[in-house]
Formats: C-alpha cells, sequence, structure tokens
C-alpha cells in the first residue's frame, strides 16, 4: 500500500491531498509512522524522530493516527486478496505476499491480476497499492518498490503501479540496486561491507563467499550471497498467525517511580489482551521493554504454564519483572508484547466448584465472566465505556498512539 496510514487519514480529509503530512508523535520524542510523499521530498521518512522531521519539513501537518481504523481498513484490502488466491502471506497491515500461480489460468497472467486487484483496492476501498510480479518473493517485493510514485526535489511523479520481473531477469535488474536494498542489510552489515569496498548488490554477488563467511558469519552470509544472486526458494505461507501482539509507548518526560511505569503497563494490558483475544489467541509469554533516557532498551520475559486471556493475568505474569528495573536512568519508553500462542482454552466459571492457586491460569478463570463482560460493552457501546479503575487519573487513552506523545 502507498503511504498507507496516511492515505487513510487522506480518505477523510481531502484537503490534505497535495500537501505534507505525517502520522506519527508530534512531540518531542515522537516517531514519524508515514509520511505523504509531499513530506518525503523533504527526506522525512518513517521511523524518523519528529524533531527532525520538524526541522526538514516546517510546514509539515501531524496526524496522530488511528490504529484501530487502520487494522479495520487493512482488513478490507485483505479480503479482496484472498478474493484472488487464498495463498495470502501477510508481512503488515500494509503489505504481503501473494501466490497466484494457481489463479492465472482462470484469471490471467500476473500482471493482469496485479492491475485487477489495484482496481478493486481504488474502486472498494479508495486507496493505491503497488505491485511487484516476480517468481521470488524477494524480487517481488524489490519489484513493488520501483513501482511506488517518485518523490523527489522536483515534484511527486506517480509510479508505475505495476513492475514485473520476468523469470531468468532477476539477478540483471538486483544487480543495478545498492547492497542496501537486501533484506538483513541494516547498518551494522552495511558498515561491514563497505570496509572492504561492496556497495552494491553486484558487488556482493561475485565476493568470495569465504571472505564473506568471515566478515558476517556462515549463516548471513549465505542468506545475503544467495539473494545477491536472486536465489529465494522460500513460499508463500498463508494465514500464519500473528508471532507478536503487543503496543508500546514514548512519554514526554522520563519516568522515575515504578508505580507509574507499572499503572501504564495495567493499561497496556488491557489493550493487548483485548487484542488477543480479538483474534483467538491466548499467549503463553508476555514481555515487559522498558527503553531508558540514554536509549538503552532492556526487555524481561515471563511465561505461563497455560494460555492466558485476562489483562490480570498478564500483568500478574509481569508483576515481577519490575522489581529489577533501575528507575533512577529514567524511562522513556514502556511496552508489552505477547507470543507463544495457543488458542484459547474454556474459562471456568466465577461459579465453578473448587478452590485454585492464584498463578495466572487461576486468575483468568476468576475473571473469565467479568471480562466477557467488558469486551460485550465496548463491543456495543464504544472502548470508552468501562475501564480499569486504575488507568482513571491516567491522561492516556488505552489506546495511546505508539509513535510518541504530543506534548
Amino acid at each position: 500500500m502507498d503511504m498507507f496510514y496516511v492515505a487513510v487519514e487522506l480518505r477523510q480529509r481531502p484537503e490534505l491531498r497535495g500537501k505534507p503530512v505525517v502520522v506519527g508523535g508530534d512531540g518531542k520524542r515522537g516517531v514519524v509512522a508515514a509520511a505523504s510523499y509531499e513530506a518525503r521530498r523533504y527526506g522525512v521518512f518513517s521511523a524518523m524522530p519528529s524533531v527532525r522531521a520538524r526541522r526538514l519539513c516546517p510546514d509539515a501537518i501531524f496526524l496522530p493516527g488511528d490504529m484501530d481504523l487502520y487494522v479495520q481498513v487493512s482488513s478490507q484490502v485483505f479480503d479482496i486478496f484472498r478474493d484472488f488466491t487464498p495463498l495470502v502471506e501477510g508481512l503488515s497491515l500494509d503489505e504481503a505476499f501473494l501466490d497466484v500461480s494457481g489463479a492465472q489460468r482462470l484469471l490471467g497472467d500476473g500482471v493482469v491480476i496485479a492491475e485487477a486487484i489495484r482496481k478493486r483496492v481504488l474502486d472498494e476501498v479508495g486507496l493505491v497499492c503497488s505491485v511487484g510480479v516476480a517468481a521470488s518473493k524477494f524480487v517481488a517485493k524489490l519489484a513493488s518498490k520501483t513501482a511506488k510514485p517518485i518523490a523527489d526535489h522536483v515534484s511527486v511523479r506517480p509510479g508505475r503501479g505495476v513492475v514485473q520481473i520476468e523469470s531468468g531477469k532477476e539477478r540483471e535488474f538486483i544487480h543495478g540496486l545498492d547492497v542496501e536494498a537486501l533484506w538483513g542489510v541494516g547498518p551494522a552489515t552495511l558498515a561491514k561491507l563497505q570496509s572492504v569496498s561492496i556497495k552494491t548488490v553486484a558487488e556482493l554477488a561475485v565476493i568470495d563467499l569465504q571472505i564473506l563467511k568471515h566478515l558476517l558469519g556462515d549463516a548471513h552470509a549465505v542468506h545475503l550471497h544467495q539473494l545477491a544472486n536472486g536465489i529465494d526458494h522460500r513460499e508463500v505461507e498463508p494465514n500464519s498467525d500473528s508471532k507478536s501482539i503487543g503496543h508500546e509507548e514514548t512519554f514526554s518526560n522520563d519516568i522515575f517511580d515504578s508505580e507509574t511505569v507499572r499503572r501504564h503497563l495495567v493499561r497496556m494490558s488491557d489493550l493487548v489482551a483485548r487484542r488477543c483475544r480479538d483474534e483467538g489467541l491466548a499467549p503463553r509469554t508476555c514481555t515487559v521493554k522498558i527503553k531508558y533516557s540514554d536509549f538503552v532498551s532492556i526487555t524481561r520475559s515471563n511465561t505461563s504454564a497455560t494460555p492466558i486471556l485476562s489483562a490480570q493475568a498478564m500483568m500478574q505474569m509481569v508483576e515481577g519483572l519490575l522489581v529489577d528495573i533501575e528507575m533512577s536512568r529514567g524511562v522513556r519508553l514502556v511496552g508489552i508484547s505477547t507470543r507463544n500462542f495457543a488458542a484459547p482454552e474454556a474459562q471456568l466459571s466465577l461459579f465453578d466448584e473448587g478452590t485454585h492457586s492464584q498463578d495466572a491460569t487461576s486468575l483468568d478463570e476468576v475473571w473469565a465472566p467479568a471480562t466477557a463482560a467488558i469486551d460485550d460493552i465496548r463491543e456495543r457501546f464504544g472502548d470508552d465505556a468501562i475501564g480499569l479503575a486504575s488507568t482513571l487519573h491516567s491522561k492516556r487513552r488505552p489506546g495511546s498512539s505508539k509513535w510518541g506523545p504530543e506534548e
């Protein structure tokens, strides 16, 4: 999807079309989540600190974002994808791989299907997407990038929309790219490659593999060497469950006391637990993430013997993880995430006989009726209709922007 978060916002605010629009946190610790192509002309891109984005583009219009809306719109888009093929592998809300090899006899070749998908997404959802067509996932992803609109110091120009890399021409296509275009080439790997004068994919493709292994390690070297030569045998993996569900927030001012951190974790646990229930997933592992004022991050995890469903059980799992967190350093970011999912087990009623030890599972059982009632109230009357008492004095809503606070 092209500038997905921004594009969704522009559907509701068409008067902002053609202007430098940024979705993300607008405060001193905010982060850019997405930027319109007009903002990208000034060098503004996702993951950039909002302060820097402001310096590059003083006229940028910041919008706080609405993740619930983006999830809803993403679901509409993915429903269209699945009308063309059941083999859909989502990478994120706005990106997916589709294996259409089995649909070509009925629907046409890859380019025909790509154009049809673009038309339906535009007609039914009002958004634009760019499509890469190739025999492998890696090359298709790179092709989709070359299909996107072009933003430079001159203007914003429409992209090609669909780019096909024919079988047998993969190396010709990728060898003209800079080496950082490859999956797995981040800043640290890039610095190592540049230390031996490798700047392009073509240069990486011909380097002696043993030299590369000595530089990067065996597994990483083989992975990059294969990609540089257009080799990617991975299949599209449809309907893969979420690998992690979580939420994190950056704060305008550092936090120095554990009770405030705990209060925010209670609120985030409520949000994350509900998302897990909405997806029909029950996690066994919960992880707390803390980022200090010096940008050093730590994580602490706890795993339950059985899956959990309620925010109360989730907090019970992470409560003990806060003990060794050094608050005197100043906490700028707090987050909680879940993984190791299973299907939810049947929860005992509040009135079931028997006694249970006070572990996360038994707490889940006790809270099961209340959790179901809370979900029903929110479904009928909105998320703000009911909340945890301990969060009443918080100025943040349950789903506060993950991209940083406004001032």
